[in-house]
């Protein structure tokens, strides 16, 4: 750095426009001597934006739910940055920051995963971990990034040349037998964002302790530069492709549970949309390998970084369904179904009795599907009266009781787990391993008939998984939420409704006749950069430091404080930390703050929900006016929390 340079950082770090830790990591990156990142630095000095320096440099990135998450392009692309794009189109290079999602990050977290993989590793030959990127900027090149890195540092990887999903990848892991997993995705943010997830020997993204000794290995990590290993020390490349494509769809098929039912509902119409993401490749095939009438949007077929079409892609907003919705309701479709950039999330748009079109959310979903898979395991007499026992149901904390609810219904437990479909990889892992060891020593090889024997048997039948941000799981052979598997899933859901002559909304209203009316959803708060990292740390805290006696004229019942206190789940497993506090209150309703993982914000769950004890099984007259109670009674609650909110601010 010259000395022009670091005089005008040293008069703005005594002045307070930039922070203590701006200042220390910006020395730190600019000692590399990239002439990129040196001048993108002196622009936006000589500019004086502070406020942009500190959001580049505040912090390093470090794991959270979901791994690495960060801006690939700056609020304000300097002109370094840019390169040889014209204005309007995709930088020639990626954001310059310690806390963005760059060739630094990226380089930094590969070392310290594979000097990890090598330390840990005790099998035959080389560690080796495979890897897949979604449609997302600069994800080639940070593909390219991440192999050579790894093999120089004597690491194997097999990766998939072209976008492929996150559950695909997950299941390579698995299928392939890789030490670890790579996948670069920003599921469904915006445009400038991309991300690092990291996957653990049985495709789960990576929990504790595994995840502190990997962070230890980045820290250690000074600044991008490395010893390449000799030639014959340093990893192979193997490429990925249509036998890795179709292994993965035969293992998919395992999720239909009724292929009966399917053909005899052939004039059900499917209207499917990736979202210029990776779910085109699998999701429509499998649809029409099943038996589905599927058609696709044409304008959101091409894998597009940009999202050109629109605002934001993800799938739970109607906005993002719009051109499906408009095809369907020309085509005479009955539902509309589109995944996320990863295909990792799917979220639904389905006619109710009337006709019209309606957005359903993650929670209506899951609870359909849940309800769906039970109910055929039980009449398919696979779940008995004296196996049922052995069956779960996993959801996180803040998903719907209801699901609860339709478990106590099948006699079938349902364990909760922390926010991060790791969390439900975690509980996977561990009934996999409560296998006897002789039994599982091919169990990645078995059908999915097999391993359900194995697990009825032995230790737990994982019958569905999932998470109120539109994440579902219907079987183990991958570890994480898959949007290709839960177009199949919620597919024959459609399927089963049409069958019984309802739509998919009446059988959700059945639901809430059998076990009352259940209504959720969100408020987040967005506060970026250096200084809304701060604010939402604050107002997180002050749920601890001041927790609330009483919201919306209801006492609180119960406060759960998860980073400071010790619990422990269903099945007698200790929860670990986070940072999030739950709010029963004597009505019956809660809530729960918690700060994102992976995106600036920080999170209300709102729950209506009938009260403890108290049955409300309804006549269908009765619905009507029992939705119009929970309605009125969830919006009285989220208009106090958000007013409390704005108090904890100031």
């Amino acid at each position: 750095m010259n000395s022009e340079l670091s005089g005008k950082l040293d008069a703005a770090l005594t002045s307070g426009d930039l922070l203590q830790s701006s200042h220390d990591n910006i020395t730190e990156l600019l000692s590399s001597g990239n002439p990129i990142y040196e001048a993108s630095v002196a622009e936006l000095c000589e500019r004086q934006e502070w406020t942009e320096l500190n959001n580049r440099f505040f912090k390093k990135l470090a794991f959270g739910t979901g791994g690495l998450r960060g801006r690939s392009i700056g609020e304000i692309v300097t002109a370094a940055e840019r390169g040889s794009a014209a204005d309007g189109e995709r930088p020639e290079f990626p954001c310059v920051g310690t806390s963005s999602l760059n060739y630094y990050n990226i380089t930094r977290a590969t070392l310290g995963l594979v000097r990890q993989l090598v330390k840990s590793y005790s099998g035959e030959g080389r560690p080796s971990l495979a890897l897949a990127r979604d449609t997302r900027y600069f994800g080639r090149e940070f593909a390219d990034c991440v192999t050579k890195v790894a093999t120089e540092n004597g690491c194997d990887v097999h990766i998939f040349p072209i976008p492929r999903s996150t559950p695909h990848l997950s299941f390579a892991v698995r299928h392939l037998g890789t030490t670890s997993g790579i996948v670069l995705t920003a599921s469904h943010n915006p445009p400038h964002d991309n991300g690092y997830k990291v996957y653990g020997s049985d495709g789960a993204q990576i929990v504790e302790p595994e995840a502190s000794r990997i962070i230890a290995e980045v820290n250690a990590v000074d600044g991008e530069s490395y010893d390449v290993l000799p030639a014959d020390q340093q990893g192979q490349i193997y490429e990925l492709g249509e036998d890795m494509d179709e292994a993965y769809m035969a293992r998919l098929e395992s999720l239909l549970l009724d292929p009966g039912l399917v053909k005899s509902q052939s004039d059900l119409k499917i209207v499917f949309t990736n979202i210029h993401g990776t779910g085109g490749t699998i999701a429509p095939q499998m649809l029409r390998r099943l038996g589905f009438h599927c058609d696709t949007v044409a304008e959101q077929d091409t894998e597009d970084g940009a999202f050109p079409t629109v605002k934001s892609p993800n799938p739970e907003n109607a906005e993002a369904l719009q051109m499906g919705i408009d095809q369907a309701e020309a085509s005479g479709a009955d539902l509309v179904i589109g995944t996320d950039p990863d295909c990792d999330r799917m979220g639904v748009v389905v006619r109710d009795g009337s006709g019209k079109m309606t957005l359903i959310t993650g929670n209506q979903i899951g609870s359909l599907m849940a309800y769906y898979r039970l109910l055929a395991f039980t009449r398919q007499g696979i779940l008995n009266d004296e196996n049922k026992g052995n069956a779960i149901v996993v959801k996180t904390f803040v998903t719907t009781e209801l699901q609860t609810a339709i478990g106590a219904h099948f006699g079938v437990g349902v364990v909760n787990t922390l926010t991060g479909f790791k969390y439900i990889g975690a509980k996977l892992r561990k009934y996999e391993n409560q296998i006897p060891a002789d039994l599982r020593a091919n169990y990645r090889d078995l059908s999915d008939e097999e391993s359900r024997d194995l697990r009825l048997k032995h230790s737990k039948f994982f019958v569905f998984g999932g998470e109120e941000s539109y994440g579902y799981l219907g079987s183990d052979f991958l570890r994480d939420k898959d949007g290709n598997g839960a177009v199949v899933m919620f597919a024959e859901v459609a399927a089963y409704a049409k069958s019984r002559k309802e739509t998919v909304v009446e059988l959700l209203d059945q639901l809430y006749c059998e076990h009352g009316v259940y209504l959720e959803g969100q408020h987040a708060e967005t506060l970026t950069g250096a200084d809304g990292a701060a604010q939402i740390q604050k107002l997180a805290q002050s749920y601890v430091d001041e927790p609330p006696t009483e919201m919306d004229g209801a006492g609180v019942l119960r406060i759960r404080d998860f980073a400071n206190e010790n619990y422990v789940d269903e099945e007698g497993d200790e929860i670990p930390k986070e940072k999030m506090v739950f709010v029963d209150l004597d009505d019956g309703r809660a809530f729960a703050v918690r700060p994102s993982g992976t995106e600036p914000k920080i999170k209300y769950y709102i729950y209506y929900r009938p009260q403890p004890g108290h049955s409300e099984v309804l006549i269908p007259e009765q619905l009507p006016s029992a939705k119009a109670i929970a309605q009125e009674s969830f919006d009285s609650l989220k208009s106090a929390i958000v007013a409390d909110m704005r108090k904890r601010l100031g």
